[in-house]
């Protein structure tokens, strides 16, 4: 599948399960009075760079996994785009994998600023990901166009400096990982980094959710005694 097919076929499925989440809360709401169900989701946290081939590979391959049997409605999901890169001493960033990778690295930051909710930079971190997948990352601009996003806001942030102070903070929360980051992706459930096993990241979330709506996702996980 090519980064155009698989980038539309993405949305349309986003933005579907989206919708089908937020008619569920709308009944559940209207039937009882029900807790506050955002309180109990799991927080899923992914420590990434945007060229790494695994962390490029996991939110594009695997992290699709979020929009299917509902699970999606008990995650809270953010992203931290540094990953191994670091600091200089003038305050400058290297990135692992090139200038390339820093400009993408804070491009993404800029999106998660400009559109704090999952649904305005998780589909354009899919697609510039979907992109870099495709070894097409200098594209990486036409997402704007594809998910009919206004580019000026990460433009004006990337320019005006933002951007960097965006990415020097990912840089602290990254650099002050206990245990230390060992590589990326690291997947974080909860506080709890899921080392090489972070490709079984649903189990994991299955096992740390305490809320009663438990989606069918869930039900054909593979349970974990423990985390």
């Amino acid at each position: 599948m090519d980064s155009s097919a698989r980038i539309s076929s993405f949305v349309f499925l986003f933005h579907l399960l989206l919708l089908l989440c937020s008619l569920v809360s709308v009944s559940t709401s209207r039937a009882t009075a029900s807790p506050d169900y955002g309180s109990e989701k799991v927080s899923l946290d992914v420590y990434y760079e945007s060229l790494c081939p695994d962390s490029v590979k996991f939110i594009v391959d695997n992290l699709i996994e979020l929009f299917e049997g509902g699970l999606i409605s008990i995650v809270d999901l953010r992203f931290v785009p540094y990953g191994n890169a670091r600091i200089n001493r003038n305050s400058s960033i290297t990135c692992q994998h090139g200038p390339n990778e820093c400009l993408l690295n804070t491009v993404e930051a800029c999106a998660i600023h400009a559109w704090p909710e999952l649904t305005g930079h998780f589909p354009f971190i899919f697609c510039v990901e979907a992109a870099v997948y495709e070894r097409k990352y200098t594209q990486w601009e036409t997402c704007f166009e594809k998910l009919g996003l206004n580019p000026k806001p990460v433009y004006d942030c990337y320019s005006s400096g933002l951007g960097k102070e965006l990415e020097l903070q990912y840089a602290a929360q990254t650099n002050n990982l206990q245990p230390p980051h060992k590589y990326v992706p690291w997947v974080v459930v909860d506080g709890q980094p899921l080392y090489e096993d972070f490709e079984n990241f649903v189990s994991y979330i299955c096992a740390a959710y305490k809320g009663s709506s438990v989606p069918s996702a869930c039900s054909k996980s593979k349970s974990l005694s423990s985390i």
